[in-house]
């Protein structure tokens, strides 16, 4: 062999170690961590970074301008046990089958959610808190936690507790931290502690129970909003609903705004409500310390979003579940400290949804997708902010009276809801909003002349919509029938 030859390959030799030792021993080039935060019920109004000047929110506020913030993000079910589903698989409802009355996840589709699949390519897992649903072999039969399937377990059945000490799996931090949200962020750094002393990436996910109802804030943290009065959202109140379907008052929603003393307690039901996030938002910051403290977080990213939103009196309704934005489009902020466009402030304005979080999740550790997700991974917006990833998303509603039930299509700028109950009094009804130009969905535009021709566009995605129901839902718990109760 040539020496020059002998020379060039025993360069490349050197070379391929160099690199291969970079790869391995460098946070910014090997996989990263990756930590999942989720809230319970909190809407975008509860975040300073959102515009609500009313509310103390700094670590949240300091994670969006670290990161990227997503202003146009939805659930596709507006409920915790389905919302939930739809993040772990990147699946629409009607593909996981999984909600309250109809049954939990199946083992073949939480073989393909995002923890199992990292745990199988490598990831030490964990999951502490609300995890909202269970799994099952069988169709119609009661599932079970998946608590075998990560290396650390803080979670636990059905609601959770606010109080520790009654999470079986968290009572060891029930003396010093009796509330739960700083719970989590106590088991997080402990998990964290544990990792970075391994040689294999983490991924901890961790489901906060706050601000869920019943309002059960940390007493700690009472002097934070004592006395505080806050302004009321533009849409707040029963005259800003008028325009609402028939339908969409009959579940617990419509009644709530008087028992839950919205109409008459405002301040004070919003002062526990905002107080629970700010506990939250303690915790975030404790978790993101911890990161720093453990030497892991120059190869973190982190993730804070909500299972869904709520609606805090806006047009004169309370809790969750409907299609409209205070329910179905929630906070989330995304930081990848790798990346050249952190710091920077970025806020994205493009339609994302929960179908996107599994996707996104694999494709930053490398590992490669399911087949039939509906999701797609929002790493592209971190690098181009302006570039659309869905041209619509579907917004889903088949729990509580079936008068209340409703399909949706959302676009960047409109939106298009379905109500299709008809008996009696009811007459299946069709809203239409310019959400782009009417955020606060104060006007109906479905029989506006002007929006004739847009109405008509949406009513093609919607049949598009309904006609993938149809094709794709699963064959369990129910849902097949509703590609027709939803068809026009």
């Amino acid at each position: 062999m040539p020496p020059r030859f002998t020379m060039l390959l025993s360069l490349f030799a050197v070379i391929s170690i160099a690199t291969k030792t970079l790869a391995d021993d460098s946070p910014s080039v090997g996989r990263p961590n990756i930590v999942f935060l989720l809230s319970d019920d909190q809407c975008t109004y509860s975040v300073g970074c959102y515009g609500n000047p009313d509310v103390q929110t700094p670590h949240m506020d300091r994670l969006a301008a670290d990161g990227i913030v997503f202003d146009r993000h939805y659930v596709t079910t507006a409920i915790c046990m389905a919302s939930r589903a739809t993040i772990m698989t990147g699946k629409y409802e009607y593909k996981t089958g999984c909600n309250f009355e109809h049954g939990a996840l199946m083992q073949p589709l939480w073989n393909d959610s995002y923890p199992m699949l990292l745990r199988k390519a490598g990831y030490v897992t964990a999951m502490a808190g609300k995890i909202g649903l269970e799994v099952t072999q069988t169709p119609g039969k009661k599932g079970e936690l998946p608590e075998d399937d990560f290396d650390a377990w803080g979670a636990g059945p059905g609601q959770t507790s606010y109080k520790t000490a009654q999470n079986k799996s968290m009572q060891k931090y029930a003396e010093q931290y009796p509330h739960s949200t700083l719970s989590y962020a106590a088991f997080a750094d402990d998990f964290i502690a544990s990792a970075a002393n391994g040689d294999k990436p983490f991924c901890l996910s961790i489901s906060f129970k706050a601000p869920h109802q019943p309002e059960t804030p940390d007493e700690r943290f009472d002097h934070v909003y004592q006395n505080k009065t806050f302004t009321k959202p533009a849409n707040f109140g029963r005259e800003f609903g008028q325009h609402f379907s028939l339908q969409s008052q009959q579940g617990r929603q419509f009644e709530r705004f008087h028992s839950w003393h919205y109409s008459d307690q405002y301040d004070q039901v919003m002062r526990r409500y905002h107080q629970q996030v700010y506990a939250v938002d303690v915790a975030l910051g404790k978790i993101r310390q911890s990161l720093v403290d453990h030497g892991v977080d120059k190869n973190t990213i982190v993730i804070f979003t909500s299972d869904n939103g709520f609606l805090c009196g806006s047009h004169g309704y309370g809790s969750k579940v409907l299609p409209y934005e205070e329910s179905s489009r929630v906070p989330l902020m995304i930081y990848d400290p790798r990346h050249p466009n952190s710091g920077k402030g970025i806020r994205c304005k493009e339609l994302t949804g929960n179908i996107d979080f599994l996707p996104t999740i694999l494709s930053l550790a490398g590992v490669e997708l399911p087949k039939d997700i509906d999701g797609r991974s929002l790493t592209m917006l971190y690098d181009e902010p302006e570039t659309p990833i869905h041209k619509s998303l579907a917004l889903i509603n088949v729990w509580g009276p079936k008068k209340v039930h409703s399909l949706s299509v959302v676009t960047r700028d409109w939106k298009y809801i379905r109500w299709p109950y008809a008996a009696g009094e009811f007459k299946a009804t069709d809203e239409l909003y310019h959400i782009a130009a009417d955020p606060m969905e104060l006007q109906n535009m479905i029989d506006s002349a002007a929006s004739a021709a847009q109405l008509t566009h949406m009513r093609a995605i919607y049949d598009s919509a309904v006609a993938k129901w149809k094709a794709d839902a699963v064959p369990f718990h129910g849902y097949q029938p509703f590609g027709e109760i939803f068809s026009r």
